[in-house]
């Protein structure tokens, strides 16, 4: 489809039915594909549920708006860590959002089998089906959280172990840098340090640091590495000239990391490094598997949620016996507002005071929305933008 005049976001609306509902349905896709394809439309079939009293529909309108917003959230955050988990590979986000078996996103509207949405509960009131959607949502959030803390957890470790390893000379961690042979180990009288020489003062270190203390092994010095700005060198001295050697040492700038040479602690570190990255290579294709499914069920239980709200305003606004079509469109882009006009003019009558109203925002008995749109039909925005990762 085509990316910039197709939306990624969708209107739920439905209509009182005609002599039958197929005709309301052929009057909305005349009206809207007659002049210059304002957007692309299919049935959205909601099966018959149980209709309790106004009170409870008044009740339910309210509770769905709120399961609502609660089922969106949790798309919406299975989405973003989605993103967060597959770090540098953002592009990857869409096709690891799918839902529905395997469609892609914005075609999963298009060719939704309602009956099979519902088949968990189609003979059971509108009560159930919310409570059930709440639970299977609920439990997803849940599961996220606890995978996420986990996943999370690994990476900060490995994240602070890395940047041990990282970073100027004067901070990072330089294990991974020396070798044995760069110090004299297990000598009662010598000891190795680590000098941090800034490269503008080289030269002033090849000619003092053999005299900035008695007792410095003559030519003891190499330099073991370099950054940016320094090298690190070392410098073999007697132990008790250790003091006197650090302090003139400074004045020249030169600075003496503390350092050990220990072989078991260095070997444990890289170790730790090791199953650090090799714990997260393992949680990760699960975790994105995880994700995949439950952004799926995720989604598909919004899905419901819209569907329920649309059959809960119908039967509020158009009353007994249940007859209205569900409709979904897409909109394109460059006309929205002309298809905003073409809906207005199918379905001013149904009601009187929609013509003071119209794009004017106001509550909807039942729902405590104030920043739902009104209509003069039952209207539900999905909004897939939410679902877009730069």
């Amino acid at each position: 489809q085509d990316k910039d005049t197709k939306m990624t976001e969708f209107w739920l609306i439905s209509a009182p039915g005609e002599k039958t509902c197929q005709q309301t349905w052929e009057k909305l896709h005349a009206a809207t594909t007659k002049n210059n394809n304002l957007s692309t439309n299919s049935k959205f079939n909601i099966p018959d549920l149980k209709v309790g009293t106004l009170d409870v529909l008044v009740g339910l309108s309210d509770e769905l708006a709120k399961l609502d917003a609660f089922v969106e959230g949790v798309v919406k955050k299975v989405a973003q860590y989605m993103a967060d988990v597959l770090e540098d590979s953002k592009d990857k986000v869409q096709e690891n959002l799918l839902a529905n078996g395997g469609k892609v996103l914005t075609k999963i509207y298009l060719s939704f089998e309602t009956e099979k949405l519902f088949k968990n509960y189609s003979s059971s009131s509108d009560t159930v089906a919310f409570l059930f959607i709440f639970k299977g949502v609920n439990q997803i959030d849940n599961d996220l959280k606890a995978r996420a803390s986990a996943y999370n957890n690994l990476k900060g470790n490995l994240q602070n172990l890395e940047r041990k390893n990282a970073g100027s000379l004067l901070t990072r961690s330089l294990a991974d840098i020396v070798k044995k042979e760069d110090f004299v180990l297990d000598s009662e009288y010598l000891v190795t340090l680590l000098v941090i020489v800034p490269k503008l003062n080289y030269n002033d270190w090849v000619k003092q640091y053999e005299t900035l203390a008695e007792m410095v092994v003559p030519r003891s010095s190499n330099v073991l590495f370099e950054d940016q700005d320094s090298y690190l060198c070392n410098v073999t001295l007697f132990r008790k000239a250790v003091d006197d050697f650090k302090h003139k040492a400074r004045e020249y700038k030169f600075m003496v990391r503390d350092f050990q040479y220990n072989e078991e602690e260095m070997k444990a570190d890289k170790e730790e490094m090791n199953r650090l990255s090799t714990d997260k290579k393992k949680q990760f294709g699960p975790l994105v598997r995880w994700l995949k499914v439950n952004f799926s069920e995720a989604f598909i239980a919004w899905i419901h949620v819209k569907a329920l709200r649309v059959f809960v305003e119908s039967v509020l606004r158009y009353g007994l016996p249940v007859n209205f079509q569900a409709m979904l469109l897409q909109p394109n882009k460059k006309t929205m507002k002309k298809l905003r006009e073409v809906l207005y003019d199918l379905y001013k009558h149904l009601d009187s005071s929609a013509a003071a109203i119209i794009d004017a925002t106001m509550d909807i008995p039942g729902l405590n929305l104030s920043q739902q749109e009104y209509y003069p039909y039952v209207y539900y925005k999905i909004d897939c933008n939410l679902l877009e990762f730069k």
